[in-house]
């Protein structure tokens, strides 16, 4: 399983939570079976004028993501991760480690819908 988590810099378990989903300069991937913890960058998106969101949810599809932690997240973006069966789990600041031990405690809830409206609506 693969847990993708939205960060402002590459800083490994110590890195702060980006609240953003489609604009966070990367993301910390964490294999839980492996333990293992990967970055990746968000550059291309994070510049992006248009669709964000919608091109960081495929991407993290493509990582094959089964789960998200992150602050935000608009309709369009969370209509992809739950389409394509990807879990998304809402908290705000701290660093993956604090993101990453709620979730193993079961201290996060699903998100149900996006809790940001679209910027194109």
């Amino acid at each position: 399983m693969i847990i993708a988590i939205p960060v402002s810099e590459n800083k490994g378990l110590d890195s702060a939570l980006d609240p953003r989903f489609g604009r966070a300069a990367g993301f910390m991937l964490y294999t839980v079976e492996t333990d293992k913890l990967e970055y990746v960058s968000n550059t291309q998106n994070y510049e992006a004028a248009q669709g964000a969101g919608i091109q960081t949810a495929q991407n993290l599809l493509n990582q094959k993501a089964n789960a998200v932690i992150s602050g935000l997240c608009g309709p369009k973006a969370f209509a992809v991760l739950s389409k394509a069966g990807i879990e998304l789990f809402y908290r705000k600041g701290g660093t993956v480690k604090d993101a990453l031990e709620e979730y193993e405690a079961g201290k996060l809830t699903l998100a149900k819908d996006a809790n940001i409206e679209g910027h194109w609506v």
